[in-house]
């Protein structure tokens, strides 16, 4: 188990409730809506939090067609007809590959097509002439998505294009007896901004609510039925002040 992202994971859900909770007094028209933001800065490069109804798909995907690459991915680059420059190279820790003649070149965060444009335009300017360029996701760290909370079996499992909430609950063999199902929060990265939205899973199992397809790097927790959690038990982890000590986060 990752205990990494399983904190980092419930430091942004408590950031959210307590910001729900402190806003509700003068927040009477229920449901938060997209443009709804809560920012919080931890002091621990948790970044800002964004309250939506629905998570899009990650930026710049095509809607979620596209698969972006991440560090520790391992590709394979063929150029055609010309196998002196093939090879197979890890995303480092940076985001980047290393190629030759090149050199460094960033590829985490962008499509297979992405990286593949940009190599045909780097050999095409100096070295070869109308290059073709194939990349293949050889080995894909960043297409998992970890559970945690109240599932019979929370870790870290793989994604594929058609992963959604209800088969990722599956996979984690359903929820224990002391798991509230509509309280199931998923947390994306969009950009430089972590998004959460709040699912039922009863909703979505009647066919009230459309099932959510899950991406790479989500992270998903499900809550017992009557959490609540003091934040001044919590204060060092987050960073906040000691004022801020008393406060009960309904969950």
């Amino acid at each position: 188990m990752d205990w990494g992202i399983h904190k980092l994971a419930m430091i942004f859900a408590l950031l959210m409730f307590s910001t729900a909770f402190l806003s509700g007094c003068n927040n009477t028209t229920g449901a938060l809506k997209v443009s709804d933001t809560a920012s919080a800065n931890t002091g621990s490069g948790a970044g800002n939090l964004r309250v939506v109804a629905v998570l899009p798909p990650p930026q710049n995907t095509r809607q979620g067609a596209d698969q972006l690459i991440s560090e520790n991915d391992l590709l394979e680059v063929d150029v055609f007809q010309v196998d002196d420059l093939d090879r197979t190279v890890r995303v480092d820790s940076n985001g980047r590959i290393s190629m030759p003649l090149i050199g460094v070149l960033q590829a985490a965060g962008k499509t297979i097509p992405a990286v593949e444009a940009e190599l045909e335009r780097k050999y095409g300017a100096n070295y070869l002439q109308s290059p073709e360029i194939t990349v293949f996701m050889k080995e894909s760290a960043g297409q998992r998505m970890t559970l945690d909370g109240q599932f019979s079996k929370p870790g870290i499992y793989p994604t594929t294009s058609s992963t959604s909430l209800v088969q990722a609950v599956a996979q984690a063999g359903g929820f224990t007896k002391l798991a509230d199902e509509s309280k199931i929060y998923v947390f994306r990265q969009f950009g430089e901004t972590k998004l959460v939205a709040k699912y039922s899973m009863k909703e979505i199992r009647n066919g009230k609510k459309p099932d959510p397809r899950l991406f790479g790097g989500d992270v998903v927790v499900a809550f017992t039925s009557s959490s609540k959690v003091a934040i001044n038990n919590l204060k060092s982890a987050l960073g906040l002040a000691s004022s801020a000590a008393r406060i009960a986060v309904p969950f």
